[in-house]
């Protein structure tokens, strides 16, 4: 028996019918997309097929099994099924532009070219049917692939998509790849953020992320690709960054292992083998190096990617030359890649060869004005052409018009004799002069030394034979001793060239704070309380992994005790095995060894070496202060000397005022037979000092000198002590101890000021001296740093220095110039009289009743009247 329905319901009934297929379509879809991003490739694989059989119409289900494909590494299927796809959804702007990938992938340029020519005419003729905003993203990834401009295509395309559908996934993903290869990191990292509001457990926002970071916080950058690798272990994108990663930390076995998970997902990732040829480089493996990017090349031998990514990590390694030749490559395959263009530009720049290198960056910029990278070098090129070069037969040091003249002759000076010392000593001959630039803005040292004008904390970096640094204008508020980050960066000059860039982080580096030291005991780092704690805690990193030291650091405190320990153990190498046997692990490295091979070759076993290490560095954390107790009274400590920054000696109320209030810390009496503490010392005198008890901050602070004399700086009981003798009026006393604060610290600028002010009042004219030569190698560019260094040449009869310090002076918009121009005219009487008149006058003209100025010029009048036998002068200046 049958029942007819009404018309109506039967409708009702068949819509429901064949909505139901659709609610299933979608489910299946949804499935592919939750197996895809989970990295279940081939199940994603299996879905898809059967979708193409079972539900032809749907477009999404080519683009789901070509994804696939690809990911797996099985181009030339993908090519295949591509091509059928092609003819059966012609209106599919999505499967298009991945067919573009397919065939690029496959080495078919000339079809990847006319399908983004297809694209642009199906988007221009038939823009009525493309305006869902996912599919305008689509017409502008394949705009930007054509050529147009980024920024407009950012503005005027991805943005508005993005508006308009807040939750269309492509527009945050093109918007945050686009500012990626563009270097507009921060536009990434807010795009990748915002886009995992929406997609939270998406890997590859996530990866986005971390990518967002890599050149600016390591931490941030794990943290992000840890979460992408937890939703797909698989991600490829993130396992290629943690190669990265572990390349830059000379993590080689580990990087081979992330590689080998890579190559079991994809066996013919063109950027699996680019890595794997890096390593093998890395290693010394010549051979394999070029099987592997043969390997890389296999289905696309012109893919300028492959050279262009060996040639960018290799330059991350330091290795330009080899760098720039793989970006050479990568431009034969394809003059019009940009990537490798603006590679090619910053690698010439770092090897001194400036005309080509800032020729391609504006090459780069005119192309593409939204590179952020091309646009920040074009710009700071402007910025350089108005530098002053100094140069000799070894050097070209280009600086700041204003400061070339100040202190430029010293840093040549100071550059020339750290050629003599440190090239006899390492048995090496520079072929060519070393370019130096000192830049008074963190900004353009950021832009030269890494593209970008951030600057993670350096003062200065070489590449071989070019050194960037910040100058002392750079850096207010922080003093750095400027002389001694040279001298570091020209050993880096040094080690670099004599083992063509072949060096680990940690080597060179160390080698570079141990010569600070070797050349003036107040330069680079010693032994601290922070470091002590470290050693003795078993906090060294071991010898053969000290680069990852550097790059996993999550404090600054972290970075330097890097600096610190890589120092230390090329003092160990040194004291141990000798200079010739470090000498001989340079130039093995030279020769291609690994790090680990050249150091038990010439020293000892690894093993063995770090056991001696250990031991060394045990040794001297024990060696340190060892008449103090070193136990921690709790977590007090870490305030210790919250009241230190206000008790230096320049900033110390000169009345002895003594307050009634209790100071419970100020008693130090110590338990018979017991070491004092040092961090109940610290904390008693800092506790005295806040309270104004002079004489009862004393006797901690006597004790800490004595026991730990070593231990200097603007937070030591040297500047407590010295704060203490100013507040008491014993000028004897505070100029003695800051004499010692002095010669142990490099950078303590109010105590060599307060040093060259005592000494000057005491006439002490060498002292004088020697305190304004240490202000000059911290801040040059302070004017009483020249005043006191003429007034005391001047009185030690060393004119020519006195000239040049009161010229410079003048430089420096002092207060007084009328006095420092008659000073200049004592200084030339009887040497060059016409130089002196022409000072007075100048005097004479900034203040007319300077008395002795008249006294002088009319004497000189006297001198060329009796020279000629003319009437003498008036005997005075009304």
């Amino acid at each position: 028996m049958s029942l007819k329905l009404p018309s109506a319901i039967s409708f009702f009934c068949l819509g429901l019918l064949l909505f139901i297929p659709a609610v299933r379509a979608e489910t299946a879809l949804e499935k592919a997309e939750a197996l895809f991003q989970r990295g279940e490739y081939e199940a994603c694989l299996r879905l898809a097929e059967t979708g193409l059989k079972e539900e032809r119409y749907r477009d999404e289900w080519p683009i789901w099994s070509v994804r696939c494909l690809m990911t797996l590494g099985r181009y030339p299927e993908a090519e295949t099924g591509i091509k059928d796809y092609l003819r059966r959804y012609r209106g599919n702007l999505r499967l298009r532009l991945l067919a573009r990938d397919v065939f690029l992938a496959n080495g078919n340029r000339e079809e990847a070219d006319r399908l983004l020519e297809e694209i642009n005419s199906l988007g221009s003729s038939r823009s009525w049917a493309y305006r869902d905003p996912c599919v305008r993203v689509v017409l502008g990834e394949a705009a930007l692939l054509l050529g147009l401009d980024p920024k407009a295509v950012l503005d005027q395309v991805f943005d508005p998509a993005k508006k308009a559908d807040p939750g269309c996934r492509d527009a945050y993903a093109a918007i945050g790849q686009l500012a990626l290869e563009k270097h507009d990191y921060d536009l990434a990292a807010k795009s990748f953020r915002a886009a995992l509001e929406h997609f939270p457990k998406d890997p590859d926002f996530h990866y986005g992320l971390a990518a967002a970071f890599d050149a600016s916080d390591r931490e941030e950058m794990l943290k992000a690709l840890q979460k992408a690798l937890s939703f797909n272990p698989q991600h490829l994108p993130s396992l290629q960054l943690m190669v990265e990663h572990q390349i830059d930390a000379e993590q080689y076995d580990e990087a081979a292992a992330t590689l080998k998970k890579i190559l079991s997902v994809n066996p013919w990732l063109p950027e699996a083998w680019s890595y794997r040829s890096i390593l093998d480089h890395l290693r010394g493996n010549v051979a394999e190096e070029e099987k592997d990017r043969e390997t890389a090349l296999k289905y696309w031998d012109s893919n300028p990617r492959v050279d262009f990514l060996i040639g960018k990590k290799l330059s991350q390694k330091y290795r330009f030359q080899e760098g720039a030749a793989h970006q050479r490559k990568a431009l034969a395959f394809d003059q019009k890649f940009l990537p490798a263009k603006i590679q090619l530009a910053e690698d010439l720049l770092r090897l001194g060869e400036e005309t080509e290198g800032w020729k391609l960056a504006q090459e780069v910029h005119d192309s593409d004005n939204y590179d952020v990278t091309a646009f920040n070098l074009v710009t700071l090129h402007d910025s350089l052409d108005k530098f002053q070069t100094l140069t000799n037969a070894d050097f070209v040091l280009r600086m700041s018009a204003m400061e070339a003249p100040i202190y430029g002759s010293d840093a040549l000076e100071l550059l020339t004799r750290a050629k003599t010392n440190l090239t006899a000593k390492y048995g090496i001959a520079l072929k060519e002069p070393t370019i130096v630039e000192m830049f008074a803005d963190q900004k353009d040292f950021g832009v030269r030394t890494f593209g970008m004008p951030d600057n993670p904390g350096f003062l200065g970096v070489c590449f071989g034979r070019v050194v960037t640094a910040n100058s002392p204008a750079a850096t207010p508020g922080h003093p750095a001793n400027w002389q001694a980050v040279l001298w570091h960066e020209f050993c880096h000059v040094v080690t670099l060239t004599m083992t063509e860039n072949k060096m680990p982080r940690w080597l060179s580096e160390g080698i570079s704070v141990y010569e600070e030291r070797q050349a003036n005991p107040s330069w680079g780092q010693s032994m601290s309380p922070d470091y002590r704690e470290r050693i003795l805690e078993g906090k060294v990193t071991p010898v053969g992994e000290l680069s990852a030291a550097f790059l996993n650091a999550h404090s600054g405190a972290d970075l330097q005790f890097a600096y610190f320990e890589s120092s230390l153990v090329v003092e160990f190498l040194v004291q141990r095995f000798g200079l010739d046997a470090l000498k001989k692990v340079l130039l093995d490295l030279k020769q291609g060894e690994p790090m680990n091979t050249a150091l038990a070759k010439r020293t000892a076993p690894l093993d063995e070496l770090q056991k001696q290490f250990t031991a060394f560095a045990r040794e001297k954390a024990e060696k340190l202060a060892p008449g103090l107790d070193w136990a921690k009274p709790g977590e007090k400590h870490g305030n210790l000397f919250k009241s230190i920054a206000n008790s230096l000696p320049f900033k110390v109320p000169a009345p002895d005022v003594q307050t009634n209030k209790p100071n419970q810390q100020a008693k130090i009496a110590e338990e018979s037979g017991k070491k004092p503490n040092f961090y109940k010392l610290s904390q008693a005198a800092a506790d005295a000092i806040e309270q104004k008890k002079w004489d009862e901050a004393k006797p901690s602070l006597q004790k800490l000198i004595e026991l730990f004399p070593g231990y200097a700086g603007p937070d030591s009981a040297y500047a407590m002590l010295a704060a203490v003798h100013r507040a008491k009026g014993e000028l004897a006393e505070e100029k003695k101890v800051l004499s010692e604060l002095a010669r142990r610290s490099d950078d303590v600028v109010e105590a060599y000021l307060r040093l060259a002010e005592l000494c000057a009042a005491e006439k002490d004219w060498a002292g004088t001296l020697e305190n304004a030569e240490r202000l000059a190698a911290v801040n040059p560019l302070l004017p009483a740093c020249h005043r006191y260094r003429a007034m005391a040449a001047d009185h030690l009869g060393q004119a020519e220095k006195a000239i040049v310090n009161y010229e410079t002076l003048l430089k420096l918009d002092p207060p007084d110039p009328a006095e420092i121009h008659f000073r200049l005219a004592e200084l030339f009487h009887g040497k060059d009289d016409n130089r002196a008149k022409r000072h007075l006058i100048d005097a004479l003209e900034m203040a007319p009743r300077f008395r002795k100025a008249h006294a002088l010029l009319l004497e000189l009048h006297a001198k060329e009247a009796r020279a000629d036998g003319s009437a003498a002068a008036p005997a005075a200046f009304e």
